[in-house]
């Protein structure tokens, strides 16, 4: 799995975004939506759990869920660092999860929703997250936007380079499929000093927000709201990054 090679880069490549800001976002909307504190959160695709590790320093009871077991693995060790050792680490990909229970908010950040390429996967998901949210509980997640797509990934091409290997990543986006592949390959410095050669090819999918909102309502959620930024500001498809917040009804 590339995320497994790619774990050591992950932070570096996401170092500007500001995951206190975010998370006090979070819990705007959520004093805003939900009216309490939730008990219990769910942080789906959590990668290196860097959302999931500001919300348990929060004092949240966090459950942390993706299905790279380098990525749990950088999570499980920053906790441990940082003497969080209350949240529960699960290695389940996000269209085939189970929990023990219910909880109150899921969240899903930096566009892990993108990486499912399919309709299906979309509904798949929602459907899973919307079966363990308690009644009303809220899901928040962003997507890329249109925007994201076209400028920022495009067919763009970036080199990283960490202590003992170097990650090198060239996007192709396509305006009429709307799916930007990544061709990524890692060389890994070995013991003699030689280096291992891996390429994956992963897949975005740039979803526009009526489609979003539709497989939500789908799924038996109310939609509140879409977000350019932090300070609530309506969305549109042509926004970079979109904060997307639902409220979970059953009947």
């Amino acid at each position: 799995m590339i995320y497994d090679l790619i774990a050591p880069f992950y932070d570096s490549v996401n170092s500007s975004l500001d995951y206190s800001e975010w998370a006090d976002f979070i819990e705007k909307t959520v004093e805003k939506e939900y009216g309490g504190r939730p008990e219990l959160v769910l942080d789906l695709a959590t990668g290196t759990g860097r959302m999931a590790l500001e919300l348990a320093s929060r004092g949240y009871d966090m459950t942390g869920v993706d299905s790279s077991v380098e990525m749990l693995g950088i999570a499980r060790e920053e906790a441990e660092r940082r003497g969080l050792s209350g949240i529960l680490w699960l290695c389940q990909d996000m269209t085939d999860f189970e929990l023990y229970g219910t909880v109150d908010l899921v969240t899903c950040c930096l566009d892990s929703i993108n990486h499912l390429t399919s309709p299906e996967d979309l509904r798949r998901c929602f459907l899973l997250v919307h079966n363990y949210l308690s009644p009303n509980g809220l899901f928040l997640f962003d997507i890329n936007g249109k925007k994201k797509f076209e400028t920022v990934y495009s067919d763009r091409s970036y080199v990283m380079e960490e202590d003992g290997a170097v990650c090198v990543w060239q996007n192709s986006y396509s305006d009429e499929s709307e799916l930007c592949d990544f061709m990524i390959t890692v060389f890994e410095e070995q013991e003699d000093g030689s280096y291992l050669r891996y390429d994956e090819v992963e897949t975005e999918r740039m979803y526009k927000l009526d489609a979003v909102k539709g497989e939500l309502l789908s799924a038996g959620f109310e939609f509140i709201g879409a977000y350019s930024d932090f300070k609530f500001t309506e969305a549109s498809d042509d926004d970079e990054r979109i904060y997307i917040a639902a409220r979970c009804i059953k009947r």
